[in-house]
């Protein structure tokens, strides 16, 4: 599978082999575009693999005809005109076009989407896909409807903010307040999760000021304030690295034993809980994993889900919680 940085590699070598103002350029020349390009240090055996990759790749299927020149240590296209970007479609690549394609028009109520509904009926029509079956509905895949989404309204001027690093201020009604109370938030990320979009910025309304997550269903005005921030270098990857959901804690992640039934351990495996899911035992008797998470409330919800199909078996604590609950459920339903 070829990953992000090295498809935006190809592309900056294909510009620098196509710039005819500027003469064939040298290794330590690529070198020195990439690495500007990219924003960081590109190393001498990366940039080496990824011409071999545009020349020779069956995934790729670029074939470029790279050549190098050891008269002036210099590459250049031995073929006028060529670019990785006029490459041909393939069948495949049209088949991963519907089904991309089929996925947004799911969320076409969506504003950042359906302003850019025009653009993708164009690149469907380009890619030769017939443009009728998307228009009228007739779509590929079929997801739970996003019409069950609210707050949607506030995304592309919450978005907007993101990119223009301008703070907001957010009228919030939180399910545990009678009344909504009024953040200044510099927004940083937003977040899917159950069929609910997620704001997470910093609130300085709190003290210390912090980050926290508003539900855009809970969100009654947004007011631009005029005042811009300095953007930190927040990784949406890493604060959620090792929680389920969008609930974060002070609580650090710990090592979590479930053991499943074997029919619901198929489940598990062909569609793990978290990234950090590691199999410890699997027999005809049980199925036994190993997680590393911060104990939130999602995480407690989706155990409780699992009813009798699943078993705490460490850390206690938890194990002690998910009883609790049993046994509250248990009085809800006197015999």
């Amino acid at each position: 599978m070829v990953n992000k940085d090295a498809l935006s590699r190809y592309r900056w070598i294909d510009e620098r082999l196509r710039n005819k103002m500027l003469s064939p350029p040298s290794l330590e020349d690529l070198l020195r575009y990439l690495s500007g390009k990219m924003g960081k240090q590109v190393s001498k055996r990366t940039l080496q693999k990824d011409i071999a990759d545009m020349r020779y790749s069956g995934e790729l299927n670029y074939l470029a005809p790279i050549e190098y020149s050891r008269a002036s240590r210099t590459y250049h296209y031995t073929e006028e005109g060529f670019s990785i970007s006029n490459m041909p479609v393939s069948e495949y690549d049209l088949q991963g076009m519907e089904i991309a394609i089929s996925i947004l028009e799911q969320f076409r109520n969506l504003p950042v989407i359906s302003q850019f509904e025009d653009a993708i009926l164009k690149i469907a029509s380009s890619l030769k896909i017939n443009r009728e079956r998307f228009s009228k509905g007739n779509i590929l895949i079929r997801m739970e409807t996003p019409f069950l989404y609210r707050g949607l309204e506030w995304i592309t001027e919450i978005v907007e903010a993101m990119k223009e690093s301008r703070v907001l201020r957010i009228t919030y009604q939180s399910f545990k307040r009678d009344a909504p109370t009024e953040h200044l938030v510099e927004p940083y990320h937003l977040r899917e999760y159950l069929n609910r979009f997620y704001l997470v910025g910093k609130s300085t309304r709190v003290h210390p000021p912090r980050i926290l997550t508003f539900g855009l269903d809970r969100i009654t005005g947004v007011l631009p304030t005029g005042k811009t921030f300095d953007p930190p270098p927040f990784d949406d990857t890493e604060y959620f690295g090792h929680v389920l959901g969008i609930s974060t804690s002070d609580s650090k992640p710990q090592l979590i034993e479930l053991s499943f039934t074997p029919q619901q351990g198929k489940y598990i495996k062909s569609q793990p809980i978290h990234h950090s899911q590691r199999i410890v035992r699997d027999t005809r008797e049980q199925l036994v994993i190993r997680l590393k998470l911060a104990v939130n409330h999602e995480l407690l919800m989706l155990l409780l889900s699992y009813g009798s199909r699943v078993r705490v078996i460490r850390p206690i604590k938890l194990a002690s919680r998910i009883r609790e609950e049993a046994e509250a459920i248990l009085k809800r339903y006197p015999s």
